[in-house]
């Protein structure tokens, strides 16, 4: 029996327009795609299970998506600063 989310994704029609830009640009890190598709889908109802197999990822990845999403909104999406290393390459910037 599929387990429902406790958090409940409603879209502003900004934040909608931005997460549907998202999917569409070719310039953005690949990580933001994938992140808007998550979001994308669970305002329209679809399961943390129902977009886990229709994006092929894991449920866990979904679940941790909506959920930042559901308290942070967009900025939550970004990147967040990591310990450890620094990158060897860091992103290129527009030319």
């Amino acid at each position: 029996m599929p387990r429902t989310s406790p958090y409940r994704i409603t879209l502003s029609r900004a934040e909608r327009e931005a997460l549907e830009r998202r999917t569409r640009q070719y310039t953005l890190p690949y990580y933001q795609v994938p992140r808007a598709r998550m979001v994308l889908a669970a305002a329209e109802g679809w399961g943390n299970d129902e977009i886990a197999a229709r994006l092929s990822i894991g449920r866990d990845v979904a679940s941790l998506w909506r959920k930042r999403f559901f308290s942070e909104r967009v900025p939550g999406l970004d990147e967040r600063p990591r310990s450890g290393r620094p990158r060897a390459f860091p992103p290129r910037g527009r030319r």
